[in-house]
């Protein structure tokens, strides 16, 4: 379960990070940075990116498991 969880947060950051580095590309045709914050807080597809660290964080630091990676 945690494996499966990792993995869809992992895409969908990357998925959200993509988008989030496309949009820099306003930058250089006259947005202002104040501007494209608020452009990408606006964009569902960037909101991806939050949603990913919080579900690849939860399953990193889930516990409970009866089996713990020790290296």
């Amino acid at each position: 379960m945690r494996i499966i969880l990792f993995l869809v947060g992992f895409g969908l950051s990357i998925i959200g990070f993509m988008y989030i580095i496309a949009y820099l590309n306003y930058l250089s045709i006259g947005y202002n940075f104040i501007s494209y914050l608020k452009l990408i807080v606006g964009k569902i597809e960037c909101l991806l990116a939050p949603i990913g660290l919080i579900l690849v964080s939860i399953a990193i630091f889930k516990k409970g498991d009866k089996y713990v990676l020790c290296i």
